[in-house]
């Protein structure tokens, strides 16, 4: 499991479908790293790797969006939300 700290976008864009990468850290053994969105969606998808994103207080899963291409967004009770955009950029 990693926790998704910091994003970096690809301008011009604002949205979800922008991030271009991810910082991230593993709580159970301090490890971190950066990937790009396909190397974090091969992580969920292929290697059944989970993300998350906290704001301190909430945390919420990060998924796959089945779009062109396939980007990643944070979802909580079934539902798609922004925390991943909320967090710090790089």
């Amino acid at each position: 499991m990693v926790l998704i700290t910091n994003v970096h976008m690809s301008p011009p864009g604002r949205g979800h479908e922008h991030i271009a990468e991810v910082a991230w850290r593993n709580p159970d053994d301090g490890k971190t790293g950066q990937s790009t969105v396909a190397e974090m969606v091969d992580f969920i998808e292929k290697k059944n790797g989970k993300a998350t994103v906290t704001d301190g207080r909430n945390t919420a899963d990060v998924g796959v969006v089945d779009a062109t291409p396939k980007h990643i967004r944070s979802h909580a009770d079934g539902v798609w939300t922004d925390n991943l955009l909320a967090l710090p950029r790089y």
